[in-house]
């Protein structure tokens, strides 16, 4: 999985051209969590209640990696 959010965020930000990609999880999913902390995003915050999963709700973390962030990246690996 967290190769084809790598092809993702390289096909956004390079090809498209975009200036940001968000990633947003559910905070104690900590498997969905690792993947854009393995690819190096930024931990931005925290969203309350902004998912009904199952029977309740849900906060989410949200990451975001920027262009530039990315080439940075990309020039060190």
């Amino acid at each position: 999985m967290t190769e084809a959010v790598k092809v993702f965020v390289e096909h956004a930000l390079v090809d498209l051209k975009l200036n940001r990609v968000e990633i947003r999880c559910a905070v104690e999913n900590y498997k969905s969590r690792s993947i854009p902390e393995r690819l190096g995003f930024t931990k931005e915050g925290l969203t309350r209640e902004s998912e009904w999963l199952y029977d309740h709700y849900v906060d989410h973390v949200i990451y975001s990696m920027l262009a530039s962030e990315w080439k940075d990246i990309r020039r060190i690996k």
